[in-house]
């Protein structure tokens, strides 16, 4: 047994103070919230924060790396399609690329708003499976609905090797994803607030005391606890380049702490990096340790909630892994609170050292002779 037959995931735990803000609306324009632990508590969609770390994946990866979710990629096939061949014009690109689509069993229809033809539901789709369709249209074979469907299933992006597709009307189309993120809750109990605001007309006569505008936004403040995991060996199998896939998970590691969801961002200014983070290698399964916060943190006129909370992490940390599980082979402690854990490091020597000892693992697993007991030896060691 190699180290492809073993599981490897790796754990992040970040705890975030958020001042006042509306990071995650819903359909009434309220903070999200949800209830654990008998107590209202702020929340952030997992969503919400993929959609953030995606757009933080175009400051680290070229285009071609990553992928793009739409309606329009009967465009897109199409752009692919005269990128290849210069002489064919728009309407024919367009005329082929919907074929070619709609022959992988994506059913496609006129847009209301410009007349173009656009697939039914959002798909997501790398720029190397929109190229593979377009190679595929200009070919002079017959393409059946496998052929399309491989073209799709092939090249995944980044981004969607990490967040997987679903697709509802065909699940051959579908992708697994390597990374699940949490959503994030506060460890405290919350209430939201209410900012009365009013703007001023300023071509109004000097006389006119009243406001040309009035209104009112929901907020809170909160210190989140925030979970993400990536299982290393499935991100392997879809990247298919161990060099690549430690290249990914550091810079998974970074954007996940690094990024920040826009909601109300001009209005709140809410932009904050973590208070602490723990990165835990796990061989067995992954580890949300969200339960340390069934019971909420209470305010500390000192601490407050931020460092009580990175604090109340590591005694829960070490009490699950002394009772339920086993230790991690492995960890990095970021910021303060989880000295509990081990000594803290800088974000920057983590990521360095999660990339390479992950690389070295994936090259672990493809040595003929690596076996269960050197994968332990190897996992082991600090």
């Amino acid at each position: 047994m190699i180290l492809m037959e073993k599981r490897l995931y790796i754990d992040m735990h970040i705890i975030q103070t958020v001042p006042p803000s509306c990071v995650n609306r819903d359909d009434t324009g309220s903070p999200k919230t949800a209830v654990y632990g008998g107590v209202r508590r702020a929340r952030v969609s997992s969503q919400s924060w993929k959609r953030a770390m995606r757009d933080c994946f175009n400051r680290s990866f070229d285009e071609s790396e990553l992928s793009i979710r739409t309606k329009k990629i009967v465009e897109l096939v199409a752009e692919e399609i005269i990128k290849k061949d210069k002489s064919i014009n728009s309407d024919d690109a367009k005329k082929k690329a919907n074929e070619i689509i709609s022959t992988a069993g994506i059913k496609t229809k006129v847009s209301k708003t410009d007349d173009t033809l656009e697939a039914q539901a959002l798909f997501f789709i790398s720029r190397k499976q929109a190229e593979n369709l377009a190679i595929l249209a200009l070919s002079n074979k017959k393409i059946d609905k496998k052929d399309a469907q491989n073209a799709l299933n092939k090249g995944h992006g980044i981004d969607l090797a990490l967040f997987g597709r679903m697709v509802a009307d065909d699940p051959s189309l579908n992708a697994d994803a390597s990374a699940q993120i949490a959503h994030s809750i506060s460890t405290h109990k919350v209430e939201n607030e209410y900012d009365y605001f009013t703007a001023v007309d300023e071509r109004s006569p000097e006389d006119n005391s009243g406001a040309g505008m009035i209104g009112t936004i929901e907020f809170n403040s909160s210190t989140l606890y925030r979970y993400a995991t990536v299982a290393v060996h499935d991100l392997k199998k879809q990247l298919d380049d161990p060099e690549i896939t430690a290249k990914v998970i550091s810079e998974f590691a970074k954007v996940f702490t690094i990024s920040m969801p826009t909601g109300k961002q001009n209005t709140f200014a809410n932009r904050t990096l973590p208070t602490a983070m723990l990165i835990s290698v796990r061989t067995d399964q992954p580890l949300n340790l969200v339960a340390a916060f069934e019971s909420p943190i209470s305010a500390d006129t000192m601490a407050g909630y931020g460092i009580r909370s990175a604090e109340r992490l590591a005694e829960y940390e070490k009490e699950v892994c002394c009772t339920f599980t086993s230790a991690p082979v492995k960890t990095w402690q970021i910021g303060k609170g989880l000295e509990l854990i081990g000594n803290a490091v800088d974000l920057q020597t983590a990521l360095d050292e999660l990339r390479q000892y992950v690389k070295d693992c994936l090259a672990a697993s493809n040595s003929e002779d690596s076996n269960v007991d050197k994968l332990n030896e190897h996992l082991q060691e600090s």
